[in-house]
């Protein structure tokens, strides 16, 4: 079918889906706004809302990447997020310099690195292969109509809140201090190595795209990677400046899941996760600028597919599928707790903060994605291509 064809039969059922995230996110930004200091919160609905959309447009997932370089040698995806993570990494080195903005302290993501890290980033890359997606993908597929990936999601969720409740046990593991290459050569010299490294990533690699449009197509037509790095480097340096720190995703999935837990007769406030700030438990979900970003996300994705004509509900999968996302899903939750994050928090937002854990991470979840990639022919794929 061709595109214009596409768009004259289906036009009315994709307004309606683009009208509905349009009144979705304008009661996500008012409610934020409630909740989260006025502004700084409507802020966040709206950068989240932005995240979905160029995720989605630009097909920018991290889970098909890995799953690219692996199968076909084809490490177009890693070239995509060079840019995006030289880009961001030129922003953030001299905003967390200065320590603050506008009165607002600015921190970037920093772990520290050993057994439980490395087994958590492993565990997130070989769930990520078989439930269908990473993090992000989850959210911006599942926004563009695959309800196949509402089982990821909500096995995410359950494995995130499992971590949360023994993560005494993986701290008790040795593990190298936090550390970034600031502290150890100071930012000018460690920003200068870091675009050394994503420039010989970018020059190295061709970008591989047909996709050809000017800006007057962006809102409608698809985006190439580049364009979507580009995009969410300038949205995760934003999340930066409001937020105060950048981009993350897991730790809304986290409060999720502990407030299910809650609610079932479980003493949530008591796990680990939850000694530094019980009273999040209690507070609104949109109290959790996490929450709000990653709602955000799911709705811009919606008005993405919508105003391309792509919104399409997906449901099949089969019960092997569906057993491949419930695992898949809780392994990525689990093993997101035990190294301090997924591919946002702790690689992509990671390493832009300089932080030495996110090139650990990238390379133990690549070692996952790779047993993941033997195990995924067990269960029929209930995944997004690209994410």
């Amino acid at each position: 079918m061709t595109r214009p064809a596409m768009a004259a039969g289906r036009w009315p059922y994709q307004r309606g889906v683009v009208a509905l995230a349009c009144w979705l996110g304008l009661a996500l930004t008012l409610e934020a706004a409630l909740h989260v200091e006025g502004l700084r919160g409507a802020a966040l609905s709206l950068l989240g809302i932005a995240l979905g959309l160029a995720l989605l447009q630009s097909n920018f997932g991290f889970a098909g990447s890995f799953r690219a370089a692996l199968e076909r040698n084809d490490y177009t995806g890693f070239r995509a997020q060079a840019v995006a993570l030289a880009l961001t990494s030129t922003a953030f080195f001299p905003l967390m310099a200065l320590g603050s903005l506008f009165g607002q302290p600015l921190n970037g993501f920093v772990a520290p690195v050993g057994i439980s890290f490395i087994l958590g980033a492993i565990l997130f890359g070989i769930g990520m292969q078989i439930g269908g997606g990473c993090a992000s993908g989850t959210l911006f597929a599942l926004g563009g109509g695959d309800a196949r990936l509402l089982l990821t999601l909500a096995f995410f969720v359950l494995g995130s809140a499992a971590g949360a409740a023994h993560l005494d046990y993986w701290h008790q593991l040795p593990a190298f201090p936090a550390t970034t290459t600031q502290d150890v050569i100071g930012w000018p010299l460690a920003l200068l190595c870091h675009l050394s490294i994503f420039g010989a990533i970018i020059w190295s690699i061709p970008e591989q795209s047909n996709i050809k449009q000017g800006t007057h197509d962006l809102p409608r037509s698809p985006w190439t990677m580049t364009q979507g790095a580009i995009a969410l480097a300038a949205l995760n340096t934003l999340t930066l400046i409001v937020a105060g720190r950048p981009w993350g995703e897991t730790a809304g999935f986290t409060l999720w899941g502990s407030k299910i837990a809650q609610a079932l007769g479980f003493d949530a406030a008591s796990w680990p996760y939850w000694r530094g700030d019980p009273s999040a438990l209690s507070r609104s979900l949109f109290d959790d600028m996490t929450t709000v970003m990653d709602f955000g996300i799911l709705i811009g994705a919606a008005m993405a597919a919508g105003l391309s004509h792509r919104f399409e509900l997906r449901t099949a999968g089969g019960i092997r599928a569906g057993l491949g996302a419930c695992i898949g899903g809780c392994l990525m939750g689990y093993g997101a707790r035990m190294s301090d994050g997924c591919n946002i928090g702790a690689y992509f937002s990671a390493l832009a903060s300089g932080s030495l854990s996110g090139w650990v991470w990238v390379a133990a979840a690549f070692a996952g994605s790779a047993v993941g990639l033997r195990l995924r022919p067990l269960f029929v794929a209930a995944h997004n291509p690209k994410g």
